[in-house]
């Protein structure tokens, strides 16, 4: 591994509140009680709590494995944020391939979603199944998740006590299934990866660096339902993905 490619992975796991690393196949993290989004029941699946008050989290075996014990850890009934008592129906966690090289991140679940508890199954979601389609690839070859797994009332965007509370679960779930290129759908995705208040407009067709992977920003299916016009840039977006995905394969 590089040094650029360590400094990377120092950065993620500081966000995630790691003090440090050790030589045995585990690390370390602030006392759980400091830690929000962490377990601190020493009975939970793959959760050790020694005496010290660390939680030590394992290496898991596989990109599945890690993922089972994400969904475990938030749980069915997560109520870490306030959208737990403002109607949200459950968690959407995300589905797809665990070991997928294309992720697709988008902005929180809608209505249709906090019903059947899979991200992106409404009308925008079948438009996304398409536009997955036209790369020639399924929708079960890829992984598709949401900056926070709760529905906000009325579709609104999440608000930042609620991000803050949600998107370590995210950087986690991109650090299990490692994708070669993560495709943010729509302003709100692609600035809470990207730390940026820069319009879609500006930073759609560009490529941007994310952790190891490559992450093109692009517009939301919801909004080309809206405007159609815009399936072309997609399109073009969509075309570079590919590009990126057939040329890492060889």
């Amino acid at each position: 591994m590089s040094r650029e490619q360590l400094r990377d992975h120092a950065e993620f796991f500081k966000e995630l509140g790691v003090d440090g690393f050790r030589r045995e196949p585990e690390w370390r993290v602030r006392a759980a009680d400091d830690q929000p989004g962490l377990a601190s029941d020493p009975a939970k699946p793959g959760v050790e709590l020694p005496d010290d008050g660390n939680v030590v989290v394992p290496v898991f075996a596989s990109q599945a494995d890690a993922l089972a014990a994400l969904k475990d850890e938030i749980g069915p009934d997560c109520s870490r944020c306030k959208l737990h008592r403002l109607g949200r129906k459950q968690v959407v966690f995300g589905v797809g391939n665990p070991n997928a090289d294309l992720m697709f991140v988008g902005e929180g679940p809608g209505a249709d979603e906090d019903i059947q508890g899979e991200p992106f199954v409404g009308r925008a979601g079948q438009l996304l199944t398409k536009i997955i389609e036209a790369i020639n690839l399924r929708r079960q070859d890829v992984y598709i998740a949401n900056v926070v797994k709760c529905r906000p009332p009325q579709n609104r965007n999440p608000e930042p006590d609620e991000v803050e509370q949600c998107e370590p679960f995210l950087f986690r779930q991109i650090e299990a299934i490692k994708p070669k290129v993560i495709v943010a759908l729509g302003k709100f995705a692609a600035q809470s990866l990207l730390r940026t208040t820069e319009p879609i407009t500006r930073i759609r067709g560009r490529e941007f660096r994310y952790r190891d992977a490559i992450l093109i920003p692009t517009y939301h299916p919801a909004y080309l339902l809206r405007n159609p016009g815009a399936k072309r840039e997609v399109w073009d977006d969509m075309k570079r993905v590919r590009a990126i995905l057939s040329n890492s394969s060889r």
